[in-house]
């Protein structure tokens, strides 16, 4: 796609070119998830299927390693969604911007195949540089101090990251920095003495936990949503944000697995406030987008809140909130962009009455925003309440408190969202200005059905999604626990 994009001239060559490959992505995508369904129920049981590698780096024993399980599996076919249809939102920008979102993909895609420490981290920062210019230069509003602000935190905390990572490569002895070489104590990998991974636990969690939208991490990401145009927030919060929750789990979970038993009420606190704070600051935001943002703060904080219980059921939750939440809020900011372009406002103050103009927008507005709230039939049930039964697992008072304070956000969420639907679609303080305004084209109302088709697919049907995922989060938690387990017996006073 880069390269196509170097080469073409004119509007149709780029939307050719952008169709065409995110097109492609999509169905490798699709391709992908089949095959590795099938392999699986053929018996094959590998940790990872598909993988290779090669010595990229000696001296520090890097390799471009890769290979997927079913976790990665369902971020990569979330990432193709979110790609193709960013695409059709984004119809009429320019080859510039093109260039710097299929960059900004690539680094996503990369990140989620890696299983190499080092490569993981490379690609995390090729997503990350790529939302300055996006931002900064195609945004709106104060779009260069919130582009700003979100690459000095995000920035910030690699070089948390960065700590945390050859921390973990030396305290395994220095050998190699393979994901499943360090955990399965291979490749000359020795066992991470437990002061060491009480040192490098906190750098790493904290390292990708502000991309997740840790609190009171999260700042920078209400200001880069609102700026951002709209299939940047799209892809922002839709797959990039999942890059903090997906490496908390894979690297400071599984590879320290001792300082995750030992530290993880911690994070649990900072975690479980955020999911009600996000919600209670939701309730209070004029802009559409930074209502949005908010409630993207609370459902990541979900995420993390629930990578943190520890629990196979929580954390099958947790990818599973990932995927739902990168689908419904996609479609929720691209319908907020569809409808800012119409009326040049996201003000909520200022807009009523538009299920008689736009019904198309509007249905979709009110999907996206039922979706949010939890509503059954829809991707967010499934998620939430996967969330919630495999926190209340833990049988002791703290977690099980903890659990039901963070449910007070979907009575929260209810507030906001209803409120804001009665408000904008059936509002009769109707703006004379927008009642010429024209509902979805073509290509945004094909963006649309392929959004809610998977949000109402995953909660409708989401057996085979839950289970691709249990399947490879189980033996993480197994071995979390295992490692728990011998913490318990080495000291008796815990």
């Amino acid at each position: 796609m880069l390269l196509g994009l170097w080469l073409v001239q004119g509007q149709k060559g780029i939307r050719t070119v952008m169709v065409v490959g995110s097109s492609i992505l999509l169905a490798m995508s699709i391709a992908l998830t089949i095959q590795f369904l099938l392999d699986r129920a053929s018996g094959i049981d590998a940790e990872m299927l598909y993988t290779a590698s090669f010595t990229w780096f000696e001296p520090l024993h890097i390799q471009y390693a890769v290979g997927v399980d079913g976790i990665s599996v369902a971020m990569l076919l979330l990432s193709g969604v979110i790609v193709f249809t960013g695409t059709f939102v984004s119809w009429d920008m320019c080859k510039e911007y093109f260039l710097w979102f299929t960059l900004l993909s690539m680094g996503v895609f990369g990140f989620f195949i890696s299983i190499d420490m080092f490569m993981m981290f490379m690609f995390y920062e090729i997503a990350l540089i790529p939302m300055y210019l996006l931002i900064g230069v195609w945004g709106t509003g104060h779009k260069e101090y919130s582009a700003m602000k979100l690459t000095l935190m995000l920035m910030g905390a690699s070089a948390f990251l960065m700590m945390g990572i050859f921390g973990i490569f030396y305290g395994a002895g220095g050998q190699t920095m393979n994901i499943l070489d360090i955990a399965n104590h291979t490749g000359g990998a020795q066992i991470i003495d437990f002061s060491k991974q009480c040192i490098w636990f906190p750098f790493t969690f904290l390292g990708f936990g502000v991309l997740g939208a840790l609190f009171p991490f999260h700042t920078w990401s209400p200001d880069g949503h609102a700026s951002a145009p709209t299939a940047v927030s799209m892809l922002h919060a839709g797959v990039l944000m999942k890059l903090g929750g997906y490496g908390c789990f894979r690297i400071a979970i599984f590879l320290l697995p001792e300082a995750a038993n030992e530290l993880s009420w911690i994070f649990l606190i900072l975690a479980g406030t955020g999911v009600v704070y996000g919600a209670l600051s939701a309730c209070v935001q004029t802009d559409l987008k930074y209502l949005n943002a908010y409630s993207s703060v609370s459902h990541c904080g979900m995420v993390l809140f629930a990578i943190l219980m520890l629990t196979t059921t929580a954390s099958t939750g947790a990818v599973l909130q990932m995927l739902s939440h990168g689908l419904m809020t996609a479609l929720f900011f691209a319908v907020i962009g569809m409808i800012y372009h119409r009326t040049h406002t996201r003000d909520i103050r200022e807009l009523n009455g538009l299920m008689r103009i736009v019904p198309f927008l509007s249905v979709a507005f009110a999907i996206a925003g039922l979706a949010n709230l939890g509503l059954p039939g829809l991707s967010g049930f499934v998620a939430e309440m996967t969330i919630f039964v495999g926190s209340f697992q833990n049988a002791d008072t703290f977690h099980r408190v903890l659990t039901i304070l963070a449910c007070t956000s979907i009575v929260v969420a209810a507030v906001y969202i209803l409120r804001m639907i009665g408000k904008i679609l059936y509002g009769e303080n109707q703006n004379e200005a927008h009642a010429r305004i024209h509902d979805a084209h073509w290509e945004e109302r094909l963006a649309v059905i392929v959004l809610i088709a998977c949000i109402a697919g995953i909660g409708l049907f989401p057996t085979w999604i839950s289970q691709l995922i249990q399947e490879s989060v189980a033996p993480v938690i197994e071995h979390v626990k295992n490692a728990g387990h011998i913490i318990s017996q080495s000291n008796p006073f815990m």
